[in-house]
């Protein structure tokens, strides 16, 4: 989890940190979005496949439902895949979107006149604010279409992962 974590996080903030130099500032804050966005989305499939129940998927799995047998794996491992779309990916957007907004703030104060102190309370207060209220209405999205979310996820990991 360490090394996992560890590479995730200096390979993504390293991406973030030139594209947010070489690029303009409306798109570092369009980067900044859909990173609060992705630590959102794993946050909802992390919950979702905790609440999901399997049975529903074996019924699919044996009509040959693409993705039913990842959706099955997506449940039996569910506290490891929750663990990382939760707490690896999610801790790993949390902080990105910190170190761009911290960028973004820098860019601003340093092109302008405006006070980096009110700079730095605006972005700090609305990225916390999206990013909880983001996850608290995803929670309760994840837990009412748990089973939608996981068919979904499973659809896509069959992609990249034949079962």
């Amino acid at each position: 989890m360490f090394i996992l974590s560890y590479l995730l996080s200096a390979s993504l903030n390293y991406i973030s940190s030139i594209v947010s130099k070489k690029l303009p500032i409306t798109i570092s804050f369009i980067l900044l979005l859909l990173i609060i966005l992705i630590g959102i989305l794993f946050d909802i499939i992390g919950i979702a496949t905790t609440a999901a129940d399997e049975v529903p998927f074996h019924a699919m799995a044996a009509k040959k439902v693409k993705g039913a047998k990842n959706s099955i794996w997506l449940i039996k491992n569910a506290s490891r895949v929750s663990s990382i779309c939760n707490d690896v990916i999610g801790d790993i957007c949390g902080i990105l979107s910190g170190s761009l907004s911290a960028s973004i703030i820098f860019y601003i104060s340093k092109n302008s006149n405006a006070d980096i102190v009110f700079l730095s309370l605006l972005l700090t207060a609305t990225v916390a604010a999206v990013t909880i209220s983001g996850k608290a209405i995803g929670k309760y999205f994840a837990i009412k279409k748990s089973h939608d979310i996981v068919k979904i996820s499973g659809k896509i990991l069959s992609i990249f992962i034949k079962t």
